[in-house]
């Protein structure tokens, strides 16, 4: 069995909660008593995930990280709110117990979860964890098989029709991107402001509207420990919303690197997707088109824009850590991690075959 890299601690500092007001909460909402013991999740840059094990349940609460100011980023509504409605029709999703938007109570809205054990990949894989080419090569077809389920939901029959506006989707985003990274700005990253140029004037007509993940990656998928090519849930739904589902695969791209990049790209890989049997870039697209029937077009555009929003993203974190407003000592060195993904980004700008 695989050792638990994703075993809950202590939580950082300034990031604790406040037990007594959330006692009180799950006591009033959840007729649950103490002993109340509140973990934290040690994985995720954004919003943070907790244990809380009260009157002998476990759940997970999520809540928006201290100190930001993006509140489109860490709406707590809008995430319970699509994990409420999929779980009707996408049995991958988490159970929703509540949602508090009393902010009295920890200081933001927060939801609360059923927990859902597994495993989860990240850079480095588990130790203990057995991954031989012939798994690796099953879990990426489960992970674009899954993709493309996600796609074909009917958001519409599960009360998510004005989840999102799939027209002007692309375009909203690129302005919308290019704003955000504006807004958090520290140091002059001239391949940024290349890339988010040469995206501006190459949207492309869309594929479509499906109901998007926007940040679908191995880190926010939990695996079945005995079977690791095996999809038990897709989590980190904050930044879900309907448009054009190749920009859900764009981004998802744009996470997966390969052998044939860069070192300084390697160096800050999101996940093990180099690892023996694994499908490259041009092959996760080839595989995505055979199962969804989508015709693909424009990928050099849905990537680099899959880059750019990691890119300000990662900006966005680590100008709430040079303004103090975290002290996660993990932040310190995003500034050259946005450097690395905007000069990957301008490599790719205007080559279709990634």
């Amino acid at each position: 069995m695989a050792v638990d890299a994703d075993a809950p601690g202590p939580p950082r500092p300034g990031e604790e909660l406040n037990r007594d007001r959330l006692a009180e909460y799950l006591r009033g909402t959840l007729g649950l008593g103490r002993p109340l013991e509140v973990r934290q999740f040690p994985g995720g840059h954004s919003n943070l995930t907790y244990l809380v094990s009260a009157g002998g349940r476990e759940l997970v609460l999520r809540r928006p990280p201290f100190g930001s100011t993006v509140k489109t980023a860490h709406d707590m509504g809008r995430e319970f709110r699509v994990l409420s409605a999929l779980g009707t029709v996408f049995p991958k999703v988490p159970p929703v117990v509540a949602f508090c938007e009393d902010a009295s109570v920890l200081g933001a809205p927060f939801y609360l979860m059923e927990r859902v054990r597994g495993v989860i990949l990240r850079s480095r894989v588990p130790e203990g964890l057995a991954l031989p080419p012939p798994t690796v090569a099953r879990l990426c077809a489960a992970l674009v098989e899954t993709l493309v389920e996600l796609h074909g939901l009917p958001y519409a029959a599960v009360g998510l029709a004005d989840f999102g506006r799939a027209e002007g989707y692309a375009q909203r985003q690129v302005t919308g991107w290019t704003k955000r990274y504006q807004d958090a700005h520290t140091d002059d990253v001239r391949d940024m402001a290349d890339v988010a140029r040469w995206l501006a004037g190459h949207v492309p007509p869309s594929a479509g509207a499906s109901l998007l993940h926007n940040d679908y990656k191995h880190d926010n998928l939990v695996l079945d420990p005995h079977d690791p090519a095996r999809i038990v849930a897709v989590l980190d739904w904050e930044m879900s919303t309907v448009g054009d589902p190749l920009m859900d695969l764009g981004t998802t791209l744009a996470y997966w690197v390969e052998e044939g990049d860069g070192e300084d790209l390697k160096a800050i890989a999101f996940g093990p997707t180099r690892l023996p049997g694994s499908d490259t870039r041009r092959q996760l697209v080839d595989r995505y088109a055979e199962r969804s029937g989508l015709a693909l077009h424009d990928m050099d555009f849905y990537y680099c824009f899959g880059l750019f929003k990691i890119a300000v993203v990662v900006q966005q974190i680590y100008y709430r850590f040079r303004r103090g407003l975290t002290r996660d000592p993990r932040f310190a060195g995003l500034g050259g991690a946005v450097n690395v993904l905007a000069r990957q980004a301008a490599r790719y700008l205007g080559r279709p075959e990634l």
